[in-house]
Order: structure tokens, then sequence, then C-alpha cells
């Protein structure tokens, strides 16, 4: 895609209107935090375009709120292998989870203010979960049923939250979305929240007309948090936001940060892009500290890495894309035909063309990424089909399948003319270029093929969702959670929902069914409902877990699904000119969904100013 970061949302791309360029330096900096390593520059990978009348909410989607250096979250989640609940600490200093995942209590960071001078309390994180609640975040859901949804949030003093799961329908990762909180002052943002607000959620968690009614009010809420406009950035993070404008965000440093003492910038700037080539620009030029992996060609590549400064860092990214099957459309209902196509395909070359950097080739199809696999199926993995190229195996399952083949290409059984047809958005520049390599390779073994590009990813996902798609591209693997792992195999899209505890599923072309996938699949001679084995994982601990994402694994590579191309690798540049310290420590460099805020670093005192 066009950038690693926009593989984490799984929602779309924001469009990027305004223009790009230099912008002066504030020098206001040393009065906001004194002294520091200067300035440090970066770009903002989630979020093309500024929004200069944008407010400082981190829940507007054009908001000029910047995490991990002006928005702080509860703790900054890692991307553990195995386990989903590891993070580095942020506002909450320490966290205790209860042997039985019933309860999270969370310790405050003893030293932490806001930018205004007023301490951050416990109170502050009540009402963040409030309004977190607003939105309909994972473990602060009024959803009834919702799995690892909390029950209770209490103040225990001023600087200690106890959060309790409802364990009616547990989570194993409920500490993590307790942890992904972003806090918020409550003397700037409480009268986003009624005065009955509580009352009201106690209400929405029980049952009937007048539960309903107390659930439409608190999510009704949610419009007016994300239109909240502060009157100014009040900031419990590192830096808070001085001015912004269409060329650039500055952030100065907050003297109050709980370790501003350890913070190495005086002030950052986010620089404006509109599309891949400006930030090509930006690091060829070295003007950049750090900025999230863009895919790029390889001799633009080649001209960033060979900048004065610039080294590329690499880490764990638990996200990998698939070749997906509209199986309620012919031939692709045939699971011969899937395997046909595995077997002609070169993952080990489109990899090379589309993510040289940003990806490694799948190894085969399990659903899960290889890294992670080896983690938690370490014994299934050999015994996976790899579907290495054989054409010879290709032809064998398109004539199990029927197919037939007249003057060299395939056709359908009844004869008629056979083409797949492969959509991708515009602008996912890794996508397409996979997809114009495999139509290459398909065309040469007979295939005949097509890419089509849709305008944009939210339009993209509309028409997938739709079923109006043969073959797309598919985010899968999204660890490190098993049951996110799997759900996007054998979730909504493929059929199952998992509502309120209950496995339900729809026919294709119904409620989100797009992949069309038979309820009941054949592994190992057994017969095996996927998305009840995935839902299962959603309150299945580590070691109960891994002998059902084994079954699924097998599942995933027997009756493909998806052909996993390849596995995501989070690939990040920094340049050392001005400052050091990068972390290439696995454990850091897998924070986050995608690409972690380097102002998690600088708050952790990680990185120095170059002497």
């Amino acid at each position: 895609m066009k950038r690693l970061a926009a593989v984490v949302t799984l929602l779309g791309l924001a469009a990027a209107t305004a223009a790009c360029s230099g912008g002066s330096t504030n020098k206001s900096g040393d009065a906001a935090g004194g002294g520091g390593g200067g300035l440090f520059t970066t770009i903002d990978v989630n979020r093309p375009g500024l929004e200069a009348s944008a407010p400082a909410n981190p829940y507007n989607p054009k908001g000029n709120s910047f995490p991990g250096y002006s928005s702080m979250k509860l703790g900054w989640v890692k991307n553990h292998l195995t386990d989903p609940n590891q993070a580095l600490p942020g506002i909450a200093a320490s966290w205790e989870i209860a042997p039985d995942n019933s309860a999270i209590t969370l310790k405050l960071q003893p030293n932490a203010k806001w930018s205004d001078g007023k301490p951050v309390t416990a109170e502050d994180v009540k009402m963040s979960i409030g309004i977190a609640y607003t939105q309909g975040s994972t473990a602060f859901s009024v959803t009834p049923g919702a799995a690892g949804a909390a029950a209770e949030v209490t103040v225990v003093d001023p600087q200690t939250v106890k959060i309790t799961q409802d364990m009616a329908n547990p989570s194993p990762k409920f500490a993590r979305g307790v942890l992904d909180t972003t806090v918020l002052p409550s003397h700037v943002w409480s009268s986003v929240l009624p005065a009955d607000f509580w009352d009201k959620l106690k209400a929405a968690r029980g049952e009937g007309a007048d539960a309903e009614k107390a659930r439409e009010e608190v999510t009704g809420l949610g419009e007016k948090v994300i239109a909240f406009a502060p009157e100014k950035d009040v900031s419990a993070g590192p830096f808070v936001l001085e001015r912004v404008n269409p060329s650039e965000a500055l952030l100065v440093k907050n003297k109050y940060f709980f370790n501003a003492a350890n913070v190495a910038p005086s002030q950052v700037k986010f620089l404006n892009y509109t599309g891949n080539e400006q930030i090509w620009n930006y690091l060829i030029a070295g003007k950049l500290d750090h900025a999230g992996f863009t895919a790029a060609p390889t001799d633009v590549m080649n001209r960033i890495k060979q900048a004065n400064g610039n080294e590329v860092i690499k880490g764990y990214s638990p996200v990998a894309v698939g070749m997906a099957f509209n199986q309620s459309k012919k031939p692709y209902d045939n699971v011969h035909v899937r395997r046909g196509l595995a077997y002609l395909i070169d993952r080990e070359q489109v990899t090379q063309v589309a993510s040289p950097e940003g990806g490694t080739a799948a190894a085969t199809t399990s659903g899960i990424h290889q890294k992670a696999a080896q983690a938690w199926i370490p014994d299934t993995l050999p015994s996976l089909e790899p579907y290495k190229v054989d054409a010879a195996k290709a032809e064998e399952e398109f004539k199990k399948a029927g197919l037939t083949k007249k003057d060299g290409k395939w056709a359908l059984a009844d004869g008629s003319a056979w083409k797949v047809s492969m959509h991708a958005p515009a602008g996912f520049s890794d996508w397409l270029s996979a997809q114009e390599n495999i139509k290459s390779q398909l065309v040469k073994a007979g295939v005949d093929a097509e890419v089509v590009t849709t305008a944009d990813y939210p339009l993209y996902l509309e028409e997938l969702n739709a079923g109006k798609y043969d073959v797309g591209f598919w985010l899968m693997a999204l660890g490190p959670a098993p049951y996110d792992i799997f759900q996007r195999l054998y979730g909504a899209s493929n059929g199952w929902a998992n509502v309120a505890g209950k496995v339900q599923h729809s026919a294709p072309g119904k409620n989100g069914n797009w992949m069309g996938g038979p309820e009941e699949i054949e592994v190992g001679g057994e017969k095996i409902n996927p998305g009840e084995l995935t839902a299962k994982l959603n309150s299945s601990d580590e070691e109960a877990a891994k002998p059902i994402m084994a079954q699924l694994a097998q599942a995933a590579n027997q009756d493909l699904p998806v052909i996993q191309l390849w596995d995501y690798v989070n690939t990040q540049f920094v340049n050392n000119s001005r400052f050091t310290g990068w972390p290439h420590d696995d454990s850091i460099l897998r924070m986050g969904t995608g690409v972690l805020p380097s102002g998690v670093w600088i708050q952790q005192g990680l990185i120095k100013a170059k002497q």
C-alpha cells in the first residue's frame, strides 16, 4: 500500500488537499521546555494533509492531535508474538492484571501533569474512559454481550484506577483494550459528558427498552466528542501543539511532562504531504529524522538509503496480505481452482516486485504471519502444503475442477472464457504492482487475467463488502491476539458474526459475507466449523488457543479462502545526523499495530541529541 501505517487502520486512507512547503522554525521551544536537542522533523503516516482549522482532538478524524507526542495513552501496547497485553508505560506507570484476567489496576505516573501545570489524576482517567464508551472502543463498549467489555470503573485513590471485565463474555485482550485508552484532561473535556453519564451507562448495561434508549444516548454523544474543539491543546505528553498551518504542525516541549528531563528535542515539526513522492523527496533530502515506511520503487529506495545519515530499521508487523476469493462466484467456489492458482503464483517474485523492503514472501498460507506462526504452531508448520510454484500440480488441480485447456488457454468447465479479475484501490502502489505481476505470471501460464483499479480505499471496501469483486486483496493475520488473527478469514467477511458470545452464520451475500465460503469444511478427514473455532479464540488463554490455531491454520492451508502472498515488515526510516539512539530491539519496534510513533521512543528517553 501507500504506507505501512495504512495497513493498520484497515478502514481507509484519508484524502489530502493541502499543499506542502517548508515553513520556519519557531524558537519558543526553549521557553516552553528548555534546551533539548533542537528541532525533530517527521511526518504523520496515518494522515496525509494537515488541516489547519481542525481541533486538538484525538477523536476527530482530522484532529491536530499527535499520539506519542501530544496525545497520551494509558500504555503503549506492543505486538508481542503471543501476549496481546504487553505494553510500555504511558500515563499509567504500572499495572496489575488479575490472574483470571477479570480486572486491571492502574497506577498513574506520580509526577504526571498537564501542560497547564495541573496534575493528571484518576478522575481524568475515569472521564477519558467515559469518552471512550461514546466511541465504542474495544474494552468500553455498550453493545450487549460484547467480548472483553468493562463492567466497572472505580477510582481507588487519586493515583489508582481499577477496571473490571464483564466475565459473562471475557476476552484475553481485555487489558490491551484498557491500556490503549487516550487520556484527556477533565478540566477541559468534562463538558462533553452529561452530569448523569455514569447513571446512563449503568442503565445501558441492562435489558429492555430503557436500556436500549440509554445505549442510544451514550453512543449518541460520540458526535459531540468528535466535534469538540478545545480552546488550546492541553497535553500530558512530551510536547504540546503550538501552531499548525497547511505546511506544517509545530509542537514545543512540555516542561511539565513527567520525564521532560530525558526528552531530547525542544520542538517537533510534522511536515505536510499529499502523496508518496513528497515523502520520498523529504527522505532523499535528509529532512526527516523519522518516518514510517512508504512504498517506493527500487531506484528511489536506493537514493533514500544513500542520503547522508539515513538508516532503515525493521521490526515485526503483525499483518499480512492475501489474494482473497469471492467463493460465491464461479469458478472460485471450487477449492481445486484456488489451489491451482496457488501453484502458479511465485510469491517470492510478487514480493520482490511489490514490497521488497516492507514485506517477506509468505512461506505458505496459514492465516498467520510466519513469525507469529513459529511461536503459535511450530509443530504444525512443517505439515502445511507450501504451494511452491509447480505448473504440473496447477494443471492437475484445474483438471480436478473440470477446467479445460484449449490452444494453451484455460477455460471454464462449460468451455466459456475465464478471466481472473483482480481489484485494488488507486494509490496502493504495492498492491497494484503485485497484481500486475500476478497477472503476468497467470497469462504466461495460460490463465487470462486483468487488474481493475478502484478510485479509493473506502470505495474499494464498500464494493468488496457488496460482493462486486471476484478477487481482491485482503489484509489478514492481524495479530497479536489469536481471535483477531483468524477473524479476518473466518469472521464477518466470511459469514460468521460473534454476537454476545454466540456465533451466527449468514449466507453468501448477506450481512457483509463477501467471501462466501462454506459453513463447514473438511480438515484432516474431520468436518469443522472454522467460524465457531475462531470465536472460541476470543475467550481462550494462550495454551488453550494453540491447538485451535493449529486446526485453523490447517483449514486455511487446505481450503485457501485466500492465497497468503507476503507478511509485512515494520520498516521505518530514521536519520542519524541530528539524533541517535534509535531502537533496534524488536520488542520495542513491535509496538503499535504498524508504525510506532517515534514520540513514544522520545518520551521513554531512548532518543538522544547528537553531540
